[in-house]
């Protein structure tokens, strides 16, 4: 055989053999990181009055997020201050959020009390807003949590108020929302007895003496951290 031919034919082969290898692809493929979104749904305590956009507890939580690891953007917020269910309910139709979401959080109740709105209504507003949090996070009611209302009685605005009657009232409206959400499988995490200590820690509360400060948030979210954790773990 010519030894030109042979040359060919050895050349052939082995340009089959590595065409066969990049078909294959490599061995082991890393895809990228994904990043997980985050949608929190409430009133004044949410998007964080008298505080910087840094400070806002759910700011705060997807820091925290990030620092164990994960890939988390940092939150929507549909929130404003003196917001009550009903005006939650309409705020979220207007802004239309894009799902699903792999967390969402629900706060919201203060200002019915504060209004002296019908407990009762609250309960039928505030389990179509679960129900809707939970469409958000894709049907994973899992990924939900829910923060009970804080007791802003103990606060320097409250001042000359019967402040014993705030704190009943809104430990019926927190007895509501524990309910419904632990009828629905969601995350109940109860911070009304951590923001109750703002009678003693003065710096607790941000500079209008109503709102909590940053350093209150802080310790919201220490409290939420690992159960959320072990939400956003769980496949």
């Amino acid at each position: 055989m010519d030894w030109l031919l042979i040359l060919v034919l050895l050349s052939l082969a082995a340009c089959s053999t590595l065409g066969e290898l990049e078909k294959d692809g490599p061995v082991e493929t890393l895809p990228p990181s994904e990043t997980m979104n985050y949608l929190a749904l409430g009133d004044s305590y949410t998007i964080g009055e008298g505080v910087e956009v840094g400070e806002r507890w759910p700011m705060q939580l997807a820091a925290a997020l990030r620092a164990q690891g994960l890939a988390m953007q940092d939150p929507q917020i549909i929130a404003r201050t003196g917001w009550t269910t009903g005006e939650l309910t309409v705020g979220i139709a207007q802004a239309k959020p894009q799902g699903p979401f792999d967390l969402v959080s629900l706060l919201i109740g203060v200002n019915n009390q504060y209004r002296g709105l019908d407990v009762q209504a609250y309960r039928s507003e505030f389990r179509s807003l679960l129900l809707q949090a939970i469409e958000f996070a894709g049907g994973r009611t899992g990924r939900v949590f829910v923060l009970s209302i804080p007791d802003w009685g103990v606060t320097p605005f409250a001042a000359g108020r019967e402040r014993w009657q705030i704190a009943a009232q809104i430990d019926a409206f927190n007895e509501v929302n524990r309910q419904e959400v632990q009828s629905m499988g969601a995350i109940y995490i109860d911070i009304t007895e951590i923001s109750r200590k703002a009678a003693q820690e003065i710096d607790w509360i941000a500079a209008d003496g109503l709102h909590p400060s940053g350093k209150m948030y802080a310790a919201w979210v220490e409290l939420a951290l690992s159960l959320v954790l072990q939400s956003l773990n769980h496949p």
